[in-house]
């Protein structure tokens, strides 16, 4: 009897808005949270060094919106196939061979603390699109439902025009019409495939003033110089210098429990010499050294939408098999030749003065006789969003060129 091959393609979709509301403080996490939380952000690290090994432009991303979808494809692998994916995923150390189900328990539980009590704004879904001849494992199709609360949905792939109107529908909703065409295309040969969406909303704590938003310089290297809209506040913040590395850092609350630090590479600094240093140990170092002060500060408005072709990406990081003909995908299904044929990630992010009519924009004193010190963010630098209790990378990107999408 023929055996028919078939593909399995996994498409996540994330992004990022500039609208948000208060956010509950979650009890401290366990050991095992903080952990994952950790490894993550180290997975996190290693993907953007290989997203940068290519090229000089903007980087944008969810580390969160990519290991969850791992996390949930975990579960269905088995042999070579899950052995490169926790190594990869930097999750090894969490695998314990008595306890199968442990790390997506911890996903599980990373994503209520994020989301406790549902007035953080984190909309973070996933959903199982089959091929009606193929055949879910149920044991597979009740995690992913206990675990990842994932919607299991029945789509018939060989008509791939109904097939893309349908996903892309899907995910304009889930992201509120703000990812209005994922796939443009698809083989008519996928029988499973699965969709990882998140989306943020989030105001400053203390909102800018557009009125003292002017265009200034902004020094992309040597050579180039482009003019952006600079967003302006005098304010008390928290900052660190890490005199080592070359480097500022800058903390810059959301609405309590979420926080964009902000990595400026000193003037004269070569950026990509700062690329190897960063890591989640480095990160930790950074947010426990923040002290207050009293700063000018001086940041870009920009917007960035960007694409990963994840299954280029991750093989070269040595996950492999799972899009390879020998992948053991067998907890998912019986069905011979199933493999990830395809796995993309797009990220969008608004950065702008916006605050929300409920932001209370309280402003620390100002002491007249003592002159504030200068944060000018007018060259290449990184930012990190995460949730303060967890330490969870939720976003992470490098801003080369602020005039770029």
């Amino acid at each position: 009897m023929a055996v028919h091959k078939m593909k399995i393609g996994f498409i996540f979709t994330v992004t990022y808005m500039c609208f948000f509301a208060p956010v509950y403080q979650a009890h401290p996490p366990s050991a095992t949270i903080s952990d994952l939380s950790f490894k993550n952000m180290d997975f996190a690290m290693n993907l953007y060094r290989k997203i940068s090994s290519f090229h000089d432009k903007n980087i944008f991303f969810s580390p969160l919106s990519i290991s969850t979808s791992f996390a949930a494809l975990l579960m269905a692998s088995d042999g070579v196939t899950r052995e490169e994916m926790l190594k990869v995923l930097n999750l090894e150390q969490l695998e314990q061979a008595d306890q199968p189900e442990l790390i997506p328990k911890l996903f599980q539980l990373l994503n209520e603390n994020i989301t406790q009590n549902g007035s953080l704004k984190l909309d973070h879904g996933m959903a199982l699109f089959v091929h009606p001849q193929c055949e879910v494992e149920m044991t597979f199709a009740d995690q992913i439902k206990t675990f990842f609360d994932a919607d299991v949905k029945s789509i018939d792939f060989s008509d791939t025009k109904g097939s893309i109107s349908f996903i892309n529908e899907y995910i304009k909703q889930k992201t509120q019409d703000k990812v209005t065409e994922m796939i443009s295309t698809l083989d008519a040969m996928t029988q499973v495939m699965l969709i990882n969406t998140i989306f943020f909303q989030g105001a400053w704590q203390t909102p800018f003033n557009p009125n003292f938003t002017e265009n200034a310089p902004f020094y992309i290297d040597n050579y180039s110089v482009v003019r952006v809209p600079m967003m302006f506040m005098e304010d008390k913040f928290y900052m660190m210098e890490d005199v080592p590395l070359g480097a500022k850092v800058l903390k810059l609350p959301y609405q309590e429990g979420v926080s964009m630090l902000i990595l400026l590479p000193n003037k004269g600094m070569d950026y990509t010499a700062i690329d190897d240093e960063i890591t989640a140990e480095k990160f930790l170092s950074w947010i426990k050294k923040l002290q207050k002060t009293k700063l000018e500060i001086n940041i870009p408005k920009f917007k960035m939408e960007q694409s990963y072709s994840l299954h280029t990406l991750l093989p070269e990081m040595g996950m492999a098999s799972v899009f390879s003909n020998s992948a053991n995908l067998t907890k998912l299904s019986k069905d011979e030749g199933l493999k990830a044929s395809e796995v993309l990630h797009k990220a969008m992010i608004e950065v702008d003065e916006t605050g929300t009519t409920a932001a209370a924009a309280t402003t620390s004193g100002i002491t007249p006789y003592s002159l504030p010190t200068t944060f000018i963010v007018n060259r290449p630098f990184f930012f990190f969003i995460y949730h303060e209790d967890t330490n969870c990378m939720l976003f992470m990107g490098r801003v080369i060129d602020p005039t770029k999408n």
